[in-house]
Formats: structure tokens, C-alpha cells, sequence
């Protein structure tokens, strides 16, 4: 456009030239100045930069035993008491910037990056999760150790127990029990819970081995990772009859054995549609949902204008649990839960 507003101003005034061409006289001005030719040569550096032996000196310094905890502020006052100046305050966070070393300096263990544990449980006895919770015995620094073990398709628990202590040997007999009583087989049980003292024994490891039941761990500091187990203590200890403190140890298991039995045989769970844990877990959940549906379709055929969204349907029975779903789209999800539910019914 330069080019043809010049030749335009051969034969008229520049003004009109650039007025028709709607190019600034600025910019035309600008392109008939020489530009400078840069230099062919490199120019040398900074006669006040440091050398790179200077800098080495520098970072070795404040890397050194001495000086690794301390900030170049201290740094460079402790050696001017010393009669020694290196460079600036600004100069050492400027190398210490070039090295990525605005941080802790000292050489720190490194947690490794454990990986997040995802588990799908299609049906009962796939996934169970297991916790201790303390419960608060008679006095001050008494305490007893419930061991609760958790189905966490049908949220139903599948084993318990009550001690005096924390101990690898009594989960071993209670994950050994459970898995006998509901004829559990080899290589289709998950067993996750947190990394406790018993949960990461070895001979806990062991016995998981011998009934053929993969062991899962949540990741160190993430309670999200056991989220079941922490929901149902949750629900134990708000429950109304939970004492502030249990007198003795048989009275921790009296107390239990009637919770227990509410939980799982009469408690209506929200996340399994409001059905008991008993009924998901024993298969009976299908025919008390159509049962649901009938009472609400009469109650619909009798007075249909009190419903105005239309025939009521009960809530949804569970098809899926995960604990940490993968980051995937809705439908991949939806479809895995859908392979693995018509896996599970043809291992049956």
C-alpha cells in the first residue's frame, strides 16, 4: 500500500494520494527513512557482569551447609561481618533463579506419586472397604477399636468387631470369617482400605493372597479415598442412642449388635435408591422397586392431578459404585458399569 501511494503522488499532491488511499502521511514518512544496518559483529558483554566462576563461587556458597537454610539476605550480612562481599542481594536471587533454586535448597525426601486407586463394584462382593474407628471407653485414655467391613455396592457390613486394641492378627480373622460366611471365591473380591498399622501389615498381605482377594490402598493423607467406610461411621456415631461413652467392652458389643442389625436389615440407605443393605446385597432390591412402582401407580390412577410431572417412578436402584471414577466421559462410564454388570450376571 506504501508502494502504490507512492506512485499515485507522481501525479497528484501526496495529501490527495494519501486521502484516497486512507494510508497515514506518518507511515509514509516512516518507510522514506533509512533504516540502520545492525552490526555484523556481537557486542561483548557487560564489563559488570559477573564471571561464570564467580557465579559457581556464589552458588556453592549458598548451597553450602553453612548457608542452605538461610534467605541471601542473611547470607550476604553474614559475610560482610566476615569481610567477604560475593555480589548483590539481588545478584544471588538472580543465580539462584537461573538454577531453579528459589526454594528449599537442602536435598528433601520426595514422597513417591502414588497412584489413585479406582475401583467399580457392579454387584455385592466384588469391592469391600474396611476401617477402625475408636470408640470412647469409661474413663479418659480408654478406648475400644471397632473393625467395620463394608460392601460398598450394597452398603452392607459384612463383618465386624470390637477389641482392646489395634491389631493385624484380629483383622486377619475377621477379613478370613467374612469372606467364609458369604462364600466368597477365589480372585473376584476387592478389599480396599487405608494405610493403617493393620491394614499395610505383611501378614495381613499374606492372608489376602491365600483367599485369592486383591488388596487396594487410598493414597497417604487422602481420607476421600475410603469414603464409605468413613460415611458409615459417620452414620454410627450420629445415630440418637449413641452413647458418649460405653461402660465396658460388652457393652460396646451390645450396642453394636443392635445397630448393626437396623443398618443393614432395616436403615434406608439414599445412595442404593432408599433401599435397605440387606435387600441390594441378597438380590431382593428388583422386586421391591416393581413393588414401589405399583403403589405408586395406583396412588397416581387415583389422584393423577396431585401429580403434575407426570406417573411417579421410585429412585433408581444402583447399576455402579466407583471409588474414584476415572476422568473419562459420562457415556465411557456409564458404559463400563453396563459391561461389567453383564459380566458379573454371566459369571452367575
Amino acid at each position: 500500500m506504501i508502494q502504490l501511494t507512492e506512485h499515485l503522488a507522481q501525479t497528484v499532491s501526496l495529501a490527495t494520494a494519501c486521502d484516497t488511499l486512507q494510508v497515514p502521511r506518518s507511515a509514509l514518512y516512516r518507510a522514506r527513512q533509512p533504516r540502520p544496518t545492525p552490526p555484523l559483529v556481537d557486542t561483548p558483554g557487560s564489563r559488570r557482569a559477573l564471571s561464570a566462576d564467580e557465579k559457581a563461587q556464589v552458588r556453592a556458597t549458598l548451597d553450602s551447609d553453612r548457608f542452605q537454610d538461610d534467605a541471601p539476605r542473611e547470607v550476604y550480612a553474614s559475610l560482610l561481618d566476615e569481610g567477604t562481599y560475593l555480589c548483590s542481594v539481588a545478584t544471588m536471587y538472580r543465580i539462584l533463579r537461573e538454577n531453579q533454586e528459589i526454594r528449599e535448597r537442602r536435598n528433601q525426601l520426595r514422597h513417591p506419586a502414588y497412584a489413585t486407586p479406582e475401583l467399580l463394584a457392579a454387584a455385592p462382593n466384588q469391592v469391600w472397604t474396611w476401617d477402625i474407628t475408636k470408640l470412647l471407653g469409661p474413663v479418659k485414655w480408654v478406648y475400644f477399636y471397632l473393625y467395620v467391613l463394608l460392601d460398598i455396592f450394597s452398603r452392607f457390613v459384612v463383618g465386624w468387631l470390637i477389641a482392646e486394641r489395634e491389631s493385624a492378627e484380629l483383622a486377619q480373622l475377621l477379613i478370613a470369617e467374612s469372606c467364609v460366611r458369604h462364600n466368597i471365591p477365589p480372585n473376584q473380591l476387592t478389599l480396599h482400605a487405608d494405610r493403617g498399622g493393620p491394614m499395610t501389615a505383611k501378614p495381613l498381605a499374606l492372608l489376602m493372597a491365600d483367599l485369592g482377594v486383591t488388596q487396594s490402598h487410598s493414597r497417604p493423607h487422602v481420607s476421600n479415598d475410603n469414603p464409605f467406610s468413613e460415611a458409615q461411621f459417620k452414620t454410627l456415631k450420629y445415630q440418637p442412642d449413641y452413647p458418649a461413652r460405653f461402660g465396658s467392652q460388652a457393652d460396646a458389643r451390645t450396642w453394636g449388635h443392635g445397630f448393626f442389625r437396623w443398618y443393614n436389615y432395616e436403615h434406608h440407605h439414599s445412595g442404593i435408591g432408599w433401599m435397605t443393605p440387606a435387600a441390594v446385597h441378597y438380590g431382593h432390591a428388583a422386586q421391591l422397586w416393581q413393588d414401589r412402582q405399583t403403589v405408586l401407580h395406583q396412588a397416581y390412577l387415583a389422584h393423577p392431578e396431585r401429580f403434575v410431572k407426570g406417573l411417579p417412578v421410585p429412585p433408581a436402584l444402583p447399576a455402579a459404585v466407583w471409588i474414584n471414577p476415572p476422568k473419562a466421559e459420562a457415556g465411557d462410564l456409564v458404559q463400563q458399569a453396563v459391561q461389567a454388570r453383564v459380566d458379573t450376571d454371566d459369571l452367575h
